[in-house]
């Protein structure tokens, strides 16, 4: 196939003009294009606060249990149901308790009737050692079958006692009003009371009024106090808040994942039902609360400048720096964020004057709540000022579009593409 010397020009030109084109897109898009964001700084109310999780519990649960083995006979409750306190809950097997009553009763009155004889034995024999029929030893002896005869009476009855308290063990009441909120046992299932009492059933008590164990870091726990404000929220109802007050600060610690925790109890309110035992309950405790204070979001405490607008910045204000006390200049962003209350904290916040030129500001921080944080004290921060957040980098998308320049112009080699001949 020929080729005209004017087509070899032609596409020679294609050539150069895709090389010039390919050459100034990427030396040009080498360059880093900046974009920063911005927020404005406010006046607001922000919110100090500790998050933890806990779990959600009755306040009164109780364990019922038995005293005494057997078979479970009948059981008159099943899980949710309500009861009341003294109601019967479930009937062991009375068989062998009966029996043993029986026979407790049967040496009661072989007792009774054993001391009757040695009373009626003992009143003769003091007749006839009076008269000196018999002699000392024999009255002693009798007096002493008379006293051992009243303390098998006392004895036999103390078993009779036993045996008839045992039977009624046997009938398992409810020691609270509330909710049956486990049943551990079927019916035909025996139990066996050797060491310990089996537990029967598990009753939570008002379920109106709950209480959530909260697990707190060492860290954090001098910052809680008794009566605190609490808030929390469940799974089940994600965007409904719950309310609640601190009632104990437990003592007793426990190391979770190597670090030390102290439980704190939490009483919260619960007339709707809605919480539930054993739901796990993400908390707040409220610290600390201002009202119309300075805030700016702390994605601008945390921005830094690249390296060379910070150098041009430092080599611009190198002089009024140096008069910069040492305590304000060795402080760092990362210092500011997360600090603890009574504590001076700084800042640094970015911003562009009204000649476009970078500056930086410092503040005295104040509470945060892991979003925004309070300007204590700042010459230069006022509100609604526009301050730097973060920096956008084009690069990637600057390559991106090269590419897509590339793939589209004639003649490039690629997926897809074909040279023309």
């Amino acid at each position: 196939m020929k080729v005209s010397k004017k087509n070899l020009w032609i596409s020679g030109l294609s050539v150069l003009v895709i090389a010039l084109i390919t050459y100034y897109i990427i030396f040009s898009g080498s360059k880093k294009s900046r974009e920063f964001t911005f927020a404005n700084a406010t006046r607001g109310k922000i919110t100090q606060t500790i998050l933890s999780t806990g779990t959600l519990q009755a306040v009164t649960t109780i364990d019922v249990g038995t005293q005494v083995s057997g078979r479970i006979a009948k059981i008159f409750v099943d899980f949710n149901n309500t009861v009341r306190k003294g109601q019967l809950l479930a009937i062991l097997d009375t068989t062998t308790l009966v029996t043993q009553v029986r026979d407790a009763r049967a040496t009661v009155e072989k007792a009774k009737a054993e001391y009757h004889q040695a009373q009626v034995t003992h009143e003769k024999n003091k007749k006839l050692y009076e008269q000196h029929y018999i002699s000392e030893l024999d009255f002693v002896s009798s007096q002493t079958n008379v006293e051992s005869a009243h303390a098998a009476l006392k004895s036999a009855e103390s078993s009779l006692e036993r045996a008839t308290t045992n039977l009624s063990y046997a009938y398992i009441y409810a020691p609270i009003s509330g909710k049956i909120q486990n049943r551990a046992v079927e019916e035909g299932q025996t139990v066996a009371a050797s060491l310990s009492a089996p537990t029967l059933f598990t009753i939570a008590g008002d379920l109106s009024h709950m209480k959530i164990l909260v697990n707190v870091d060492e860290s954090d726990i001098g910052q809680i106090s008794l009566g605190q404000k609490v808030d929390f929220t469940v799974q089940a109802f994600p965007e409904k808040k719950f309310w609640g007050e601190v009632v104990q600060i437990r003592i007793n610690s426990q190391v979770i994942s190597n670090v030390v925790n102290y439980t704190v109890v939490v009483n919260a309110d619960n007339k709707d039902n809605l919480l539930l035992p054993g739901m796990t309950a993400t908390t707040d405790f409220y610290i600390q609360e201002k009202d119309s204070v300075l805030l700016v979001p702390n994605a601008s405490l945390r921005f830094a400048p690249p390296d060379d607008m910070l150098a041009e910045y430092t080599k611009e204000h190198a002089k009024s720096n140096g008069n910069t006390p040492d305590s304000m200049k060795q402080f760092s962003n990362r210092q500011a964020l997360g600090g603890k209350p009574g504590k001076a904290q700084f800042g640094k916040i970015w911003y562009f004057d009204e000649n476009n030129k970078l500056q930086m500001a410092r503040a005295f921080l104040g509470i945060t709540d892991g979003k925004s944080t309070e300007i204590v004290k700042s010459k230069n921060i006022t509100d609604g000022m526009k301050i730097i957040t973060g920096m956008v980098d084009n690069s990637v998308q600057a390559t991106n579009q090269q590419r897509s320049v590339l793939t589209q112009q004639p003649g490039a080699t690629g997926p897809g593409m074909r040279r023309g001949m």
